[in-house]
């Protein structure tokens, strides 16, 4: 089953001006390092456990799945699901109908020179950037997630990742055997209808709008289905410090 969120992928086309605006949004950003081939990240611990990863590339990529989105102004452009038996969860999604990946090897060289090193298994074809990707840590994870999640904006976790698609039964068949049992919501601050699922205290939203109008509606058009918003706890009502400007196009909000 899966345990939470582990990371949300923010892609930006400028790394270290993406580092500067969020430290001035308040995040304690930390450099991850470089991944063997294309890309390189800072990251935003969060006291929950879970983590920005903000990814940009030190050279071309158009083979990765991330490139593309990037070129179109980047923002929120996946989600990755910790999981407790990564093989059973990767069987148990393919059995619903997801297209996944074999889990492969990953890694990343810290800035220190410690090498990170996971196993992932990652949605392909139209289930891209809908359904989550899934680790396992081969190195011990909080050699991944930075150790620094005290946040001058007073964040401290995910409240909800709203996941904007076109076909939410596709979605709770999909998650059926991953995800605790899903409820039926109304999401009236987007005009969307969709399923709740709740892991922890972390909430995953997958919506679809009602009506031809809205925000949905011109991010599937854009997008397809993919990562919508992110609400963080512990904002302690600072809405308001989160300029949209620096969030590179990342919907991130505080409560």
């Amino acid at each position: 089953m899966f345990t939470g969120i582990d990371h949300i992928v923010v892609a930006v086309a400028d790394l270290e001006s993406a580092i500067k605006d969020y430290t001035e949004l308040g995040f304690a950003v930390v450099r991850g390092g470089k991944h063997p081939r294309g890309s390189y990240n800072a990251l935003i611990g969060l006291a929950d456990g879970a983590y920005f990863e903000i990814l940009g590339f030190y050279e071309p990529m158009p083979e990765h799945r991330w490139w593309s989105p990037t070129q179109r102004g980047g923002g929120v452009v996946d989600y990755c699901m910790g999981t407790n038996d990564l093989q059973a969860d990767t069987s148990a999604l393919r059995r619903a109908g997801a297209d996944m990946s074999d889990p492969r090897p990953g890694a990343r060289a810290r800035p220190d020179g410690y090498q990170v090193r996971w196993v992932s298994a990652i949605p392909v074809a139209q289930f891209s950037r809908l359904m989550p990707f899934v680790i396992k840590d081969e190195t011990p994870r909080d050699e991944r997630v930075p150790r620094e999640r005290a946040h001058r904006n007073g964040a401290t976790g995910v409240a909800t990742l709203t996941v904007a698609t076109r076909d939410v039964a596709a979605v709770r068949r999909l998650l059926a055997g991953v995800m605790p049992q899903g409820q039926e919501i109304v999401r009236q601050d987007l005009d969307a209808t969709g399923v709740r699922f709740k892991v922890g205290a972390q909430t995953l939203d997958y919506v679809t709008p009602r009506t031809p109008a809205g925000p949905l509606n011109d991010w599937l058009q854009a997008e397809g289905p993919s990562p919508f918003s992110v609400a963080l706890t512990g904002g302690g009502g600072k809405a308001a410090t989160l300029d949209a400007t620096k969030l590179r196009r990342a919907r991130i909000s505080l409560a």
